[in-house]
């Protein structure tokens, strides 16, 4: 096979902590940004559109949209672990191979999504509850949205394939850029035109996708590496798509998972009032600065786990992984405490309603405490999964957060409905799911690390 010839690489070579932090902080940036897509939609239509329109982009249809698009996106990041394993072992020709390989699935997959997302959200908001006078917008939202699912998997491929290779900075200037842009559409759509307001958030985000496919396919064609985008070498490898099937298909299964709870959650939610609906929403904006520090976290330990593994450094693996986990629960328990002291002043960023906003601040008292509980979870499936073990950690959370929330949902929230009810689910299956990953890398995976006695 033809070898890379890399002199360093600073994930397999350098300083853990020091090379973890540079590859983490322009993650971190990008899921910021990522999130701010949906952030400025919110802040958009809850303070010029009032608080049906905020209800309709933030709750049922952001739980579909969810749905659906997290089964792909994790599917496709089997394609993330391979590139970075055989990036780590120096394999030029599979890097390409992979590339190409996950490209097409990105174009398929997004294809698919637009169909089956187009198909199934009108039964979907109807079995979730959605509230009448928000019905009619979601349906709108989620519909637009719903067609830009190609480029916005393309950008979410390429970016992952940058990842992998340690280049983190491009995908943040790429993000930046679309985010930028949908800011100015989602003020000229919203406020300036007369576009329906949520209509206007949707194609502003929909075009926003476009831009960002067009900047991540353009440095993928334009690099000199070896994993160099070319038209002519697309075509699928078919071992190499089994692997990215085997490894990300679990992945994906558990963002179905994750998001079949939240679509429980969110339908338990329904039952209370619109001021619920919109509680949850916002919450769930400032709520997600925390996640997307321990979603970066996790990305970044995947990618450094994989090319350590791929390279045989397993005492780098280790280390990488602790490391890690010192640093996104350090951030969570910060996290914690600024969200405890300060929500209100957050959560007026996207509604002024009073009553919305108490029932917000009331529902962040029940999770922020416990934020640092979900480290492990991050971190260690992170780290699973950079050495292609999958399957258990899909297990272990789809029991422990999936499972759990919503037998507590079905048995304990109608026997006693109160909202803060809903939200206690989360600490208790955060310490739980934790818990089991640390039993299973300590059992079954720490020792075999330390022995060097991996299988590739």
């Amino acid at each position: 096979m033809q070898r890379l010839d890399r002199q360093s690489n600073g994930i397999t070579d350098g300083v853990i902590w020091k090379q973890l932090l540079k590859f983490f902080l322009p993650i971190m940036l990008g899921t910021f940004f990522q999130q701010l897509y949906n952030t400025v939609d919110a802040i958009v239509v809850g303070n010029f559109a009032g608080k049906e329109a905020l209800a309709a982009v933030g709750g049922s249809a952001s739980r579909i949209l969810d749905l659906v698009i997290g089964f792909f996106t994790g599917l496709a990041s089997g394609a993330t672990v391979i590139v970075s394993q055989v990036y780590g072992a120096k394999d030029e020709q599979n890097v390409s191979r992979s590339v190409h390989t996950a490209m097409l699935l990105a174009l398929g997959g997004g294809a698919i999504m637009t169909v089956i997302g187009l198909l199934i959200s009108p039964t979907l908001l109807v079995w979730m509850k959605t509230p009448p006078d928000t019905m009619a917008q979601s349906r709108d939202y989620v519909d637009i949205v719903f067609m830009a699912m190609i480029p916005g998997m393309v950008y979410n491929v390429g970016s992952a394939v940058l990842r992998a290779v340690g280049d983190s900075r491009r995908p943040l200037y790429f993000l930046i850029a679309a985010c930028l842009t949908n800011i100015v559409l989602d003020v000229l759509f919203v406020v300036v035109l007369p576009v329906d307001d949520v209509k206007g958030v949707a194609i502003a985000t929909s075009l926003s996708q476009v831009v960002s496919a067009i900047l991540v396919c353009a440095s993928l064609m334009r690099t000199k590496e070896c994993y160099r985008l070319e038209l002519k070498k697309l075509r699928t490898n078919l071992k190499l798509l089994g692997q990215t099937i085997r490894i990300g298909l679990p992945t994906g299964l558990q963002s179905i998972m994750y998001a079949v709870s939240n679509i429980i959650i969110t339908t338990s939610i329904n039952t209370f009032e619109t001021d619920a609906v919109a509680a949850w929403v916002t919450l769930s904006k400032v709520d997600a600065m925390n996640w997307m520090i321990v979603n970066a976290f996790g990305i970044a330990v995947m990618t450094f786990v994989g090319q350590n593994y791929g390279a045989g450094r397993y005492d780098r693996v280790r280390r990488s992984m602790k490391t890690c986990l010192m640093m996104a629960m350090g951030t969570s328990i910060l996290f914690g405490a600024v969200f405890a002291l300060f929500g209100r002043t957050l959560f007026g960023l996207f509604n002024k309603d009073e009553d919305v906003l108490k029932l917000a601040v009331l529902m962040m008292m029940y999770m922020a405490p416990s934020y640092w509980l979900y480290g492990p979870i991050e971190i260690i499936s992170g780290s699973l999964r950079g050495m292609g073990d999958t399957l258990i950690p899909t297990i272990i959370t789809a029991v422990g957060i999936c499972a759990l929330r919503v037998v507590w949902l079905l048995l304990v929230v109608p026997a006693k409905h109160e909202i803060g009810m809903v939200c206690v689910s989360y600490p208790i299956s955060w310490a739980l799911t934790s818990l089991a990953f640390i039993f299973y890398y300590r059992r079954f995976r720490a020792r075999r690390l330390s022995a060097g006695m991996m299988d590739r």
